[in-house]
């Protein structure tokens, strides 16, 4: 999930210096979420304080009620907990309460991913553990739901889909499939330059899924190799829906929002702009894979990445074929109403020749490359320090019923 302004948007006022994800300071973000509220901050630090459980007894016969059938019973929910809801309930499904921690994924300023076993079921999850705390701070409550709301919705082969959601004490639970080969970037990180055939393959999954989420009027806004995650045979798995928004056709967005590198000029200058934002990104991601390098080295803020995407002519290295220097050009053209877009035009393009856009025949032939990469980390691994945990109610909130 990331840092982005509330939605609906409208058009901003003046944009000044460095200001593309400034962080909205603590008192500031605390004030916006307890006046929606109606609450005083003095109150809504008593509800996070510990509050004694009301014992009555029970009488013979009667069942305990389930943790879920709490809201609105007579057990009524603190407001910082029903702030989360539905997109978070208070407890994961009752499949589900049997969660092992095998090791630590990624951890990032905004949260840490857990590789975990489901004993149930046997299967290996990646759950992203995000404090409460942190919501809040970044006044980014409304995107965090949406992100939920959004992964709910879709469901495709080239998608990191959504397992379940819920919430603990302290944290909120996004529970995903694991992804055993890593991400793009790791992948492009240790190769360099990828084969054309390669990049072939990698370009029509994502042309697939983007296709895919602009047809639900959902416009992703975070395109790049880090949120590119690869299965056990290395094909692709679009994650991180922390940035992306409800945008059907005809309507624009001007939330300056991603990553520096990857934004569109449209983007960059604070709007309006559209879907099409999505393929100017996925024209850098493969400019990148292909020449080893990004086309624009990053800047420090928005407007001086602005000046030099302007100034860059993106010129594809010699050493690439036409067909695939056809592709960037029209990618990467800052004309968002040029751009290249549509499926029959990806299917008819030279670069694309003998490929046929259908998911599940695209994934028959596992990705050498990807595969080979995952074989070496496994065996890396084997040998490195064990998992240390650290604090987090994933397990507690499994076992210990709250709120009372």
């Amino acid at each position: 999930m990331g840092a982005a302004s509330s939605e609906p948007e409208a058009p901003p006022g003046p944009l000044k210096g460095g200001g593309f994800a400034a962080e909205v300071s603590w008192a500031r973000s605390w004030r916006s979420i307890v006046s929606g509220l109606g609450l005083t901050v003095s109150g809504l630090e008593r509800a996070l304080a510990p509050r004694r459980r009301v014992r009555r007894q029970r009488r013979p016969g009667e069942k305990l009620p389930r943790l879920a059938e709490k809201v609105g019973g007579e057990w009524p929910l603190p407001q910082f907990v029903s702030l989360f809801l539905p997109e978070f309930p208070v407890r994961p499904p009752v499949g589900q309460q049997q969660l092992k921690i095998l090791g630590l994924v990624a951890k990032g300023s905004f949260g840490t991913v857990l590789k975990v076993l489901d004993c149930g079921r046997e299967k290996v999850f990646a759950v992203k553990v995000v404090p409460k705390v942190e919501v809040l701070r970044r006044d980014t409550l409304k995107q965090c739901k949406e992100e939920i709301s959004i992964q709910r919705q879709v469901s495709h082969p080239f998608v990191h889909c959504l397992g379940d959601s819920w919430q603990g004490q302290r944290h909120l639970f996004i529970m995903c499939t694991y992804c055993s080969t890593g991400d793009l970037y790791t992948l492009w990180a240790s190769s360099g330059c990828f084969a054309e055939a390669t990049i072939r393959l990698f370009a029509a999954e994502l042309v697939l899924v983007l296709g895919y989420l602009h047809d639900l009027g959902i416009v992703h806004r975070d395109v790049k190799m880090e949120n590119i995650l690869l299965d056990e045979r290395g094909h692709l798995k679009l994650t991180d829906f922390g940035l992306s928004r409800h945008l059907a056709r005809g309507e624009r967005a001007y939330t300056i929002c991603g990553t520096l590198q990857y934004m569109a000029p449209e983007v960059l200058s604070g709007g309006p702009y559209s879907h099409s934002a999505d393929w100017w990104s996925l024209g850098i991601l493969l400019f990148t894979l292909a020449a080893g390098k990004f086309p624009v080295p990053p800047e420090q803020d928005h407007l001086a990445m602005l000046a030099s995407v302007n100034r860059c002519s993106y010129e594809s290295p010699h050493s690439l074929s036409l067909g695939l220097s056809l592709l960037l050009s029209e990618l990467l053209c800052r004309n968002p109403l040029r751009r290249l877009r549509y499926l029959h035009h990806f299917k008819s393009h030279p670069f694309f020749r003998g490929v046929t856009f259908d998911a599940e025949l695209l994934q028959k032939r596992p990705v050498d490359l990807a595969v080979a990469a995952r074989q070496a980390e496994e065996a890396a691994l084997e040998s490195s320090m064990a998992f240390a945990d650290f604090d987090c109610d994933l397990l507690a909130s499994l076992s210990r019923p709250w709120p009372g």
